[in-house]
């Protein structure tokens, strides 16, 4: 089948963010999701921040069919705790999700190792990371992560490759009347971009792991380009 015309269909995919709003147009709604909180959880996922949505909203673009889970660790502002990270984590790996989007990362080196298990946790259960590829940071930086570096003049509708390294926007989809500059961007959305591409392979490569992915990813690099 031809890259430009996978979904993403029957991909479970779990964003870590400031939660979604599931009503938002460029959402289309979610299969699930909670709160992540330091008492507990809730299923009060709703997005006050608006980044978690765009994360969605992008993945949704190049994934249409795929099945989002929204995992609420950031509320009122994007700050959160390790130990809120690695239950979202877990909470993403106990629903079977596929792809795990990071859209954070910490240069905090004392997390190494919690993160380091936290991806092998993940890969015993067939899921992937998706994260910020960055000098030293967590855990986009580590072995068994899906890194996504930010190509400032990479059309939205492509990804690209180089030397094994993969590289995405840094912008969202488009708001009518809002310039993209103005709009949200930076490497976050280079996260979210690179993860609907991931999808559209996962789909492709339905028992795929991390290497399954990065070598169908490889040989589509490019090949998705469309209307912007």
């Amino acid at each position: 089948m031809n890259f430009q015309q996978l979904t993403g269909k029957g991909v479970r995919i779990a964003i870590i963010d400031s939660g979604v709003n599931p009503a938002h147009p460029h959402v289309g709604g979610v299969a699930g999701g909670a709160a992540i909180e330091a008492s507990g959880e809730s299923n009060i996922y709703l997005d006050y921040l608006g980044h978690g949505t765009a994360v969605a909203g992008a993945i949704r673009e190049k994934a249409p069919e795929a099945e989002l889970y929204a995992v609420k660790v950031f509320d009122r502002a994007l700050a959160t705790s390790i130990e809120r990270i690695l239950r979202a984590i877990d909470w993403a790996i106990a629903r079977r999700a596929h792809l795990i989007n990071l859209s954070l990362g910490t240069h905090n080196a004392a997390h190494r190792t919690l993160f380091e298990a936290a991806i092998a946790r993940a890969a015993a259960a067939g899921a992937v990371l998706v994260a910020a590829r960055a000098e030293n940071q967590l855990p986009g930086s580590l072995d068994g992560v899906l890194a996504a570096g930010l190509d400032g003049d990479c059309p939205r509708q492509s990804y690209r490759c180089h030397e094994g390294r993969f590289d995405a926007s840094g912008f969202p989809r488009s708001i009518p009347g809002v310039p993209p500059e103005r709009n949200l961007n930076g490497i976050s959305f280079a996260v979210a971009n690179l993860t609907g591409f991931a999808a559209r392979a996962r789909q492709l490569c339905p028992e795929g792991g991390l290497e399954t992915l990065r070598r169908v990813l490889e040989e589509n690099a490019l090949s998705s380009a469309g209307p912007d």
